[in-house]
């Protein structure tokens, strides 16, 4: 995507030796991993003067691979890298570090695979101590505790436990500073899209105020030269809560400046630059009826297939609903069901996949009904399964089109 000179040459080779990774933003995935693998190689060569930094580092380019493609096998190898670098800490400070790294995967893990399990280990993950540790340790951990608590806010139905989230966000934020300008902007999106969720759901105005602030501070400061997903990822956001307001509100203009912004977010960077980025915003700004093709449903479906992702299951979900919508006849609902049927005999089926195909299996008796006046039949604790996977997994937004589904077929009953 990038064209390379001597000077950026240069440039990314004192890149390199930094600690701020914002650079990486402005490669592929699949030099990304190339950079990682010889980390790597460098960081367990016995010459290595710095072993601890090192594997921390291969840790974290890792982990920004899987963020990027969704691969399982980039975890596996960002979990090894954090745990040499736990045998190589030789101080308070240094095992600090390698904890927060560990907790920082396991996150990854989470915002990737889903699984309440996931995130209460991350959470077991984050040390308890920072004594003797510098202030930037001790930032660290603030800001991955912080992240963490923002995600199992949303397991609970307790209000104050959202804006305690909040606030433990908003003190990361000014202990980090100025310095890691990745880890301040992942910490501001969080924070964006915790006001944002809360705004919408709440209708709560000066929820929806914050959200727009902090994002429209994120698209200011992230040039598309040289942060562009971070940019975009931003840009996605800001359009997604425009989306939910135009719905809420019936506006046409707010609708037509949220396509806008999703396309200025679809044209930060290609899908082979940051495939699960890509998707995301494919998935996103599906939430409008028909403003993404059939065929970009699913090339989003390609990218993630087989990786148990929950990008992968709410494209899935999506290509399914919009493929059955367009049945017009039983023969085109056996198709259909076919290929879901040779999904569910797959073994084994990642949760949130089986959870998709449920639905699917929804979908298909309910147009069936409406095309033949065939019974539903009954498919009620299969949706109630679903739903309970999809909040297990936290992805409610599955879980209400269960739900949704399910008190459909139950009015059609």
């Amino acid at each position: 995507m990038f064209e390379f000179g001597r000077d950026l040459r240069k440039l990314f080779a004192q890149a390199r030796e930094s600690e701020d990774l914002s650079w990486l933003e402005l490669i592929s995935v699949d030099l990304l991993a190339i950079e990682a693998r010889q980390q790597t190689t460098d960081a367990g060569r016995v010459s290595c003067a710095r072993p601890h930094d090192a594997w921390l580092r291969a840790a974290a380019l890792w982990r920004e691979h899987a963020r990027r493609s969704g691969a399982a096998d980039s975890l596996k190898r960002a979990t090894d890298a954090a745990s040499d670098a736990v045998l190589h800490a030789r101080t308070a400070d240094e095992a600090a570090r390698a904890a927060v790294e560990t907790a920082q995967i396991l996150l990854m893990r989470f915002d990737l695979n889903g699984g309440r399990s996931v995130l209460d280990q991350a959470a077991q993950a984050v040390p308890v101590s920072t004594i003797a540790c510098r202030r930037q340790t001790v930032a660290a951990v603030t800001a991955i505790h912080a992240r963490i608590r923002s995600r199992q806010a949303r397991f609970s139905d307790n209000p104050a436990a959202l804006i305690q989230s909040a606030a433990l966000l908003d003190a990361a934020i000014h202990g980090l500073g100025d310095g890691h300008a990745c880890d301040v902007d992942d910490l501001r999106m969080d924070r964006a899209a915790l006001s944002l969720e809360t705004g919408v759901t709440r209708r709560d105005v000066n929820m929806l105020d914050q959200a727009g602030r902090e994002l429209q501070l994120l698209v200011q400061s992230a040039s598309p030269d040289y942060r562009p997903l971070t940019r975009a990822r931003a840009l996605t956001l800001c359009a997604a809560g425009l989306s939910a307001l135009a719905a809420l509100a019936g506006d046409d203009q707010a609708h037509a400046q949220g396509r806008a912004m999703f396309d200025a977010a679809a044209d930060q960077f290609t899908a082979d630059h940051s495939p699960l980025d890509w998707v995301a915003i494919q998935i996103v700004r599906a939430g409008n009826p028909g403003s993404i093709p059939l065929a970009l449903l699913r090339q989003a479906v390609a990218l993630t297939e087989g990786q148990g992702l929950v990008m992968g299951a709410l494209a899935r979900d999506l290509l399914n609903e919009t493929g059955i919508a367009a049945c017009r006849t039983p023969g085109d609902l056996e198709m259909i069901e076919t290929e879901v049927r040779r999904r569910l005999a797959l073994k084994p089926v990642a949760a949130l996949d089986w959870a998709v195909d449920q639905i699917a299996m929804a979908r298909l008796a309910q147009m069936r009904q409406v095309l033949t006046g065939a019974d539903a039949g009954q498919m009620g604790l299969a949706l109630i399964e679903a739903s309970e996977v999809a909040r297990e997994h936290g992805v409610d937004s599955l879980a209400e089109r269960a739900e949704e589904l399910l008190n459909r077929l139950a009015v059609r009953a």
